[in-house]
């Protein structure tokens, strides 16, 4: 893997310890630093306005993704700026380019996105990760956790959103805050706990995690449309971000290869339901999603052959609309 991060404001390559792996083997991400708030009422020194923020993101990410199918869903394209980095990582991290589906840094007209980090601590010490969201008026990152970006555009940005959908609705709460835990460390992580497992030990204990969780959310699909029941919340952009990737690049790339979603009946139509909206289809992009794997994670994949495979038909016909509630 392309490997590196901030020290005391430095790029360096080696000696990472960014990512860490315990003597058993064990792959374990290193928490997020930036984590202020966007709020409504303005009881955070950064208050929801118009046009005020910018959000960095790598469509290759499933992290970063899940931001960007948010913003989508909420209408927020005007009022939230955006830059899409390169889909392949260079040897100083995410890099802007113009790529096709790449958007420039427009607004700090940064290289790489480490200078964004810089900018916002000159001594910062960590990875370099999307998503990021940045203020433009305080010129400071405000936050890189991907679930806390979520939650702000979903809540603290519904009055400026066109559209009127709450996935985090009031008496869901308690639930999908409980399965997006559930799903985070088995499936979300789990897939690069079994991929970046550098003992046999580790490897199998994270994929057999990952397919006992699959299984059990195959069941539950198999009586409700959705992860909370009736209806679309943030629990589905959660685990839809790492479904859509499975199969062609989890089964194969990181070895999570005892089934494809395209084995699990209701998991694949729950996966193409949500892949056919057409919120969640405008931030899809397989060709950056392959190319930043399979390119970018040489540890992995030495030579960076990308594979021209699998075929797979997002918009083949789904029966998820057996529910009723649709």
């Amino acid at each position: 893997m392309v490997s590196g991060m901030m020290v005391e404001g430095k790029w360096i390559t080696e000696g990472n310890e960014g990512d860490q792996r315990d003597q058993s083997g064990r792959f374990s991400p290193m928490p997020t630093t930036f984590r202020d708030r966007v709020t409504a009422d303005g009881s955070s020194k950064f208050k929801t306005e118009a046009g005020r923020y910018h959000l960095y993101v790598a469509l290759a990410c499933p992290w970063a993704h899940r931001t960007f199918i948010m913003r989508e869903l909420k209408g927020l394209n005007g009022a939230i700026s955006v830059s899409i980095v390169d889909p392949i990582m260079s040897d100083k991290g995410w890099k802007f380019s113009e790529a096709p589906g790449a958007i420039p840094d427009s607004m700090n007209h940064a290289q790489y996105l480490q200078e964004i980090y810089v900018k916002a601590d000159p001594k910062y010490t960590g990875r370099v990760t999307v998503p990021v969201l940045w203020d433009k008026q305080t010129q400071t990152i405000v936050n890189n956790e991907s679930r806390e970006i979520v939650r702000m555009f979903d809540v603290e940005f519904a009055e400026l959103a066109p559209q009127k959908i709450d996935l985090y609705p009031r008496d869901l709460q308690q639930q999908i805050d409980a399965t997006i835990d559930a799903i985070y460390m088995p499936i979300n992580t789990g897939v690069y706990r079994a991929g970046f497992a550098t003992l046999q030990a580790a490897y199998e204990e994270a994929v057999t995690e990952l397919f006992e969780h699959l299984d059990q959310w195959e069941a539950i699909l198999s009586q409700q449309r959705y992860l909370c029941g009736t209806q679309l919340t943030e629990a589905d952009i959660c685990m839809f971000t790492t479904l859509y990737r499975f199969d062609s690049v989890y089964h194969g790339h990181f070895k999570c290869n005892l089934r494809r979603i395209l084995d699990y009946p209701n998991l694949w139509n729950y996966l193409k339901d949500l892949y056919q909206r057409p919120e969640f289809k405008a931030t899809c992009n397989l060709d950056h999603t392959k190319r930043g794997y399979y390119m970018s994670m040489t540890e992995i994949n030495p030579n960076r052959i990308v594979p021209k495979g699998p075929i797979i038909d997002f918009d083949e016909r789904h029966d998820r609309d057996r529910f009723d509630n649709t």
